[in-house]
């Protein structure tokens, strides 16, 4: 997942009723050719499975697929065991993980946990030197000495498994800022996407706070949560009054795909029903068989095109 290309994937199941249907669809998606299966993280909630463990046994049923929390409950997972677990699965699966990162949202069920209640600003402080570290901790190297506000490590031997790519589920100003200056890419929050005042709002914040450490903007790639019905025939109108995707036939959801990635840098898409939950089997099967291979042929040929003197 490391190399710069937009990658397609599906939300799926996290429940534990619905284990089998979750292993079909992740095995399918990956015959399929789909490049990321998405799990959410709420450890709290006794009726899901968890993120890690399985994402860990789909990685060991499948080929090719990747596997990302989608996104990572940053509290309840402190960074120097994180960082064990997800260089141990990239170890195991040739590299098929992306750690997603988030400073957490819901503290009355965080709390619950017996973990240590944090102020907004505490938990995005929290949230960077996380991500700093499991960083710090992969990729081989001398001993790690960190010394930071909620995380400390004496002389702590890193992996010799590199990070894998960190994309943050950040919303507020600061989250934003922290995104530019460490992670590798952003999943707006809310299922926002390349239309919406949030990304517009949101965006120049992380590119401003990456120039600013010396990096590079475009080296953290959009990855969007998109949920939409995907219809026989052509919708009327793709976009409700509010301006956010509904959907529409095979072939309106590759125009508008391809439009994203050529015209406002989308370097991902996540799939969800309208709904939110996991998208039907048989849209699913759409999605990875005819939507997903026309976009992919759409943005080869048009950069071709545009390598061409």
């Amino acid at each position: 997942m490391s190399e710069q290309r937009v990658v397609f994937g599906f939300g799926a199941h996290s429940t534990v009723d619905d284990g089998p249907e979750l292993l079909r669809m992740t095995e399918q998606a990956d015959r399929d050719g789909l490049d990321i299966f998405s799990l959410s993280d709420h450890p709290y909630l006794g009726g899901r499975l968890d993120a890690n463990a399985t994402i860990g046994f789909i990685l060991g049923r499948t080929q090719h697929i990747a596997g990302f929390a989608n996104v990572t409950n940053l509290p309840t997972r402190p960074a120097p065991m994180l960082a064990r677990t997800v260089t141990s699965l990239s170890a195991l699966s040739g590299g098929r993980i992306v750690l997603g990162a988030g400073a957490g949202g819901l503290w009355d069920r965080i709390a619950a946990m017996g973990v240590p209640r944090l102020s907004p600003g505490e938990a995005v402080e929290a949230f960077e030197e996380s991500i700093v570290l499991i960083k710090k901790l992969s990729g081989g190297g001398p001993p790690v000495t960190y010394r930071g506000r909620h995380y400390q490590v004496d002389q702590l031997e890193p992996a010799p498994v590199a990070a894998p790519e960190v994309w943050t589920g950040s919303v507020g100003p600061k989250s934003l800022a922290a995104t530019g200056r460490v992670a590798d890419g952003w999943i707006p929050g809310h299922a926002a996407d390349w239309r919406s005042e949030r990304y517009r709002a949101s965006r120049p914040i992380i590119d401003e706070a990456a120039v600013a450490v010396g990096r590079d903007p475009r080296e953290i790639r959009t990855v969007f949560n998109f949920p939409g019905r995907i219809t026989d025939r052509p919708l009327t109108n793709t976009r409700n009054a509010d301006g956010r995707w509904i959907g529409g036939s095979a072939g309106q959801w590759i125009e508008e795909l391809t439009e994203a990635v050529l015209e406002h840098r989308a370097s991902g898409f996540v799939l969800f029903s309208p709904a939110g939950g996991t998208q039907d089997s048989i849209s699913l099967g759409r999605w990875a068989n005819e939507i997903v291979p026309a976009v992919r042929e759409a943005i080869t040929k048009e950069t071709v095109s545009a390598r061409r003197p």
